[in-house]
């Protein structure tokens, strides 16, 4: 069955390749948080942020992640993979987590070991990815980093007594420290520590866990989300905020096929419950917002402000509300998978605005051109643009006019309490596997999902009036290429469909002349709804590319 909502969103542009050069080789410091939203509006209270990057250098309004889960979404973006191909999906075994990073190989080959061996010194404190615990910390070390100081499972997402490996030493719990001020503080002593070697640029990874909830423990192996914890100085803050109440919120209506359609309406008690977790949220970012500042402050008083490029962005993004869904992530909407990313550095234009679409694959090229680094043929993504010139090619480039978008598995609201219901386990939707893009370009603004139920759902957020009869199998073709593409064809995917380059965008492939070559093509299906990425459950693999007779 296929369904359809119509909305209005920003329309998207394609990307391209370029980046600045610096006098000499800059070092790179990347703060990601977890769980941010963008369109729940928490980067506008954020104000030491939105002033010392946002306005200091770029925003991309239109930057994704390509599976919406913590894990598999920061294992994408330190391999410049997709999912499918990193074959980490989750975040925990047998299909996910720190163990299958491992299994996988990624250990010897990703961003921090290719950095090291093109002569960067390379620092990481807070979290790296779930899983990675007091049971497999050494098991091995996370490879390629000259200093660590981690969040370890099971105290990662406690704020006032997490727990914390260095280097090589054996996790120790650290009561009444908060998490964020400990990440704030070791990343400005290993900036003191990194500017003292001259002859060696580096690159620093700077991840707490806000605005991510609690874990509560009620005995060992059982836990149950709760709200983030602020900082003691920020309780209370924010005290009128409440959920954006976007056309989407609460709708009087279901919205979207599978589950999803099912969800009932949230009563007063629910959204007013919600938008207590919201203020929460709120509260936790605000250390992390002076995290930023003190970063910042830092490398200015050490003199290399101006030769250090700043990272700003977040694992997936969140929702509240939105299409009914209670407090998570893992869908393909917009409010799970458009995520904060925000650039300032030498080259880098101040206080500019694009639109065109970048995903997590591209962070891991771009990072490497960045440190003068040759890329990998293996990489599903390509360098962000981050010059004028770059950025307007970009804009009018018709060649990366997509995301792909994918998630296997559950969903699961991460809220103790429940839709008109006493405090509990938080529910579980199963049957959340699926393959998604999303088409951005001047001509269209498209969300195409085939969930493993088989059920097709489009939204279409430009209303063109195209005819759905011609639209679907394009749109249907091209994900089959996408939903299990390697390297150039990840970029390139309508070269798949048309050899002869006759054919680069959606727009071209609309000609009528098309129409039976798309309608016999194979369709995106699935046999089972797997919770792993499992080939044989995908349906057909393979596309029949168009030739022209003799």
């Amino acid at each position: 069955m296929f369904s359809s909502v119509w909305a209005v969103l920003a329309s998207i542009a394609c990307l391209g390749v370029a980046a600045p050069t610096p006098s000499k080789r800059p070092n790179i410091v990347f703060i990601i948080t977890d769980d941010q939203d963008l369109h729940l509006s928490s980067l506008d209270y954020m104000p030491i942020t939105m002033k010392q990057v946002r306005d200091a250098g770029t925003t991309f309004k239109k930057h994704y992640c390509t599976i919406a889960l913590c894990c598999p979404s920061r294992v994408s973006l330190l391999t410049g993979k997709a999912a499918h191909n990193t074959n980490v999906t989750d975040v925990s075994p047998p299909f996910g987590g720190y163990p299958k990073f491992i299994q996988q190989g990624h250990n010897k080959n990703y961003l921090p070991v290719w950095l090291q061996a093109g002569g960067y010194d390379t620092y990481y404190t807070g979290k790296l990815m779930n899983a990675h615990s007091i049971m497999t910390w050494n098991n091995p070390y996370p490879a390629g980093w000259n200093h660590t100081n981690y969040l370890v499972d099971p105290g990662t997402y406690v704020y006032n007594n997490a727990c914390w490996q260095a280097d090589t030493t054996p996790p120790i719990f650290r009561p009444g420290q908060y998490s964020t001020d400990v990440i704030a503080s070791t990343a400005e002593k290993w900036i003191e520590e990194a500017t003292l070697k001259t002859d060696r640029p580096f690159f620093m990874g700077i991840a707490p866990i806000a605005p991510h909830t609690e874990t509560d423990f009620f005995s060992p192996g059982v836990f149950a989300f709760v709200p983030p914890v602020p900082a003691k100085r920020h309780e209370g803050l924010f005290p009128n905020a409440t959920i954006p109440r976007g056309p989407s919120f609460n709708p009087s209506k279901p919205q979207g096929v599978s589950w999803v359609g099912k969800l009932a309406q949230a009563n007063d008690t629910v959204i007013k419950a919600n938008d207590e977790f919201y203020r929460k949220r709120l509260q936790a970012l605000q250390s992390v917002d002076e995290l930023v500042g003190a970063v910042i402050d830092k490398l200015d008083e050490q003199g290399i402000l101006n030769d250090t490029y700043i990272i700003y962005t977040t694992d997936n993004g969140f929702h509240m509300g939105q299409h009914r869904l209670p407090p998570g992530k893992t869908c393909a909407f917009e409010e799970d998978v458009n995520i904060p990313f925000l650039i300032r550095g030498p080259g880098i234009p101040i206080n500019h605005t694009v639109n065109f679409a970048t995903s997590h694959t591209d962070l891991a090229p771009t990072i490497l051109q960045l440190a003068g680094i040759p890329l990998r043929d293996d990489f599903d993504g390509t360098p962000m643009p981050l010059s004028l010139v770059a950025m307007k090619n970009a804009t009018d480039s018709p060649m990366h006019d997509h995301v792909t978008i994918e998630f296997w598995g559950d969903s699961g609201g991460e809220r103790l309490f429940q839709m008109g219901g006493p405090l509990g386990t938080p529910t579980r939707y199963h049957k959340n596997t699926y393959k998604a893009m999303r088409i951005v370009s001047k001509d269209y603004d498209l969300l195409y999902t085939v969930w493993c139920t088989n059920e097709h759902e489009l939204y279409n957020m430009k209303v063109n009036g195209q005819s759905l009869k011609a639209l679907l199998p394009r749109l249907d073709a091209v994900l089959m290429v996408l939903k299990s593409c390697k390297g150039e064809q990840c970029l390139k995917p309508w070269k798949t469909l048309h050899p002869d380059g006759s054919v680069y965008t959606l727009s071209q492939a609309l000609a009528p002349e098309y129409d039976e070559f798309y309608a016999t093509q194979p369709k995106v299906a699935f046999t089972a709804c797997e919770i792993g990425y499992i080939v044989r459950s995908e349906g057909p693999q393979k596309i029949l590319p168009f030739h022209i007779g003799d």
